[in-house]
């Protein structure tokens, strides 16, 4: 990854374990992706610091695509 490249936060998880369940979704299909957060959600109350998926700008709208079709989001349209 450049460092240059912009990253946006495209989802947010109270559990860790979808998070790191997104992020290997989205390594598969050749998205960089990271969690911010991620130490942070498992100590504080649910809710309180969400762990962020993160994903390079450029991927941002097909990264989201995927994620809604994970979470089930897509089965209603």
């Amino acid at each position: 990854m450049d460092n240059n490249e912009e990253l946006v936060v495209i989802r947010e998880y109270d559990s860790i374990t979808r998070a790191e369940t997104a992020k290997s979704l989205l390594e598969s299909e050749g998205i960089f992706a990271t969690i911010r957060n991620e130490y942070m959600s498992a100590i504080y109350p649910v809710g309180t610091m969400p762990a962020q998926i993160v994903v390079r700008e450029e991927d941002a709208e097909w990264a989201a695509a995927l994620l809604r079709s994970m979470d089930g989001e897509d089965a209603a349209k």
